[in-house]
């Protein structure tokens, strides 16, 4: 089998039409930063198009010209900053996005740059709703972990994965 891998300013273009036009879309997670759930190049996300957004959805947005990202909604906020609770429809409204393995760094965007909803994601060949009671759970309960998010996520890399942070590693001579 061929594999056609083509960068993200070229494909999520089109992906984003297709779900525009009302179609599902999978794609293939790249990055780490919705670690430790979506694992990039082994998990998939299916996308969709959504009307409302709520706080804890995982979405692609556009948050410059052409760069995409798919994060959980941080939060969301009316254009004058009162914070928004339950789904959201104004395309004026100010999102806030946060990847699940990002301790630090937020993006922003408006509601009507969001181009996709998560429906669902397929991890390790098994499909996991967004909309299940597990990943409701989780949803909250990794938001609040948001001050030791840094130690959890080392200790998943450390011990799940394998991965021995490079200044550990013993150099060959």
């Amino acid at each position: 089998m061929n594999v056609l891998q083509l960068a993200n300013e070229e494909f999520l273009p089109h992906v984003c039409e297709l779900v525009s036009e009302g179609h599902q879309v999978t794609i293939t997670a790249k990055g780490y930063s919705m670690r430790p759930f979506v694992e990039s190049e082994r998990d998939k996300a299916v996308l969709a198009k959504a009307d409302a957004y709520a706080q804890y959805d995982v979405v692609l947005a556009e948050i410059a010209k052409g760069h995409y990202v798919l994060h959980r909604i941080d939060r969301i906020c009316s254009p004058d900053g009162k914070r928004l609770k339950g789904k959201v429809s104004d395309p004026q409204a100010l999102v806030v996005l946060r990847g699940d393995g990002n301790v630090r760094g937020t993006e922003s965007c408006r509601l009507c740059d969001i181009r996709a909803i998560t429906t669902h994601f397929i991890r390790k060949g098994k499909p996991c709703s967004t909309n299940s009671r597990f990943w409701r759970c989780y949803s909250r309960i990794w938001r609040f972990c948001l001050p030791v998010r840094r130690y959890l996520l080392a200790l998943y890399r450390l011990f799940w994965r394998g991965e021995l942070p490079q200044r550990f590693k013993r150099k060959k001579n």
